[in-house]
């Protein structure tokens, strides 16, 4: 099961619209994983257009209207992967240990807001991934996304894609 997980798109406001490279993905993924700050429900439309599985959260830049559609936490379990999926997880000092307390029973938890890419595994197992942002880099040296394997319990293939800059009027 191929899987595209991006985050913080801020569409349209960081960007016009996910880079042609993303849409590519998102074709070629069977399940979308997005960890929340949308801006606009248009992008949530788009995507549940294009792909037949999209597994959502909101975060804190997303208002009333993308709050009513999407959970502050999504848990699915993909070809036997337990997946969580927030926005937020706090301050990067401590994360592990929070997110082991906060996470029982998760193989993988998604999550965003720091626009940083991050793949790390706690003490206990519970690997953190967070795909940066595809539109937004922020402090980062490029805009990121991530793709992953899910097969038989086990996330395998975990892929950091950078993107080339941008040009001005994207």
């Amino acid at each position: 099961m191929r899987l595209l997980l991006i985050a913080d798109t801020h569409v349209p406001k960081r960007a016009r619209a996910l880079p042609d490279e993303v849409w590519d993905a998102v074709s070629a993924a069977d399940v979308v994983i997005h960890a929340g700050d949308w801006v606009d429900v248009a992008l949530l439309d788009e995507l549940e257009q294009r792909n037949t599985r999209l597994v959502g959260v909101h975060g804190n830049n997303d208002g009333p209207e993308l709050r009513v559609r999407l959970p502050e936490v999504a848990r699915v379990e993909l070809d036997g992967v337990r997946l969580t999926v927030v926005h937020e997880t706090g301050a990067a000092q401590g994360r592990e240990s929070r997110c082991d307390r906060w996470f029982p029973g998760t193989d993988v938890l998604v999550f965003g807001h720091s626009h940083i890419p991050w793949d790390t595994t706690t003490p206990n197992g519970l690997r953190l991934l967070n795909p940066g942002s595809p539109t937004d880099r922020r402090r980062q040296p490029h805009c990121t996304y991530m793709t992953a394997e899910a097969t038989e319990g086990r996330l395998r293939a975990v892929l950091l894609h950078r993107l080339p800059p941008r040009t001005r009027q994207e």
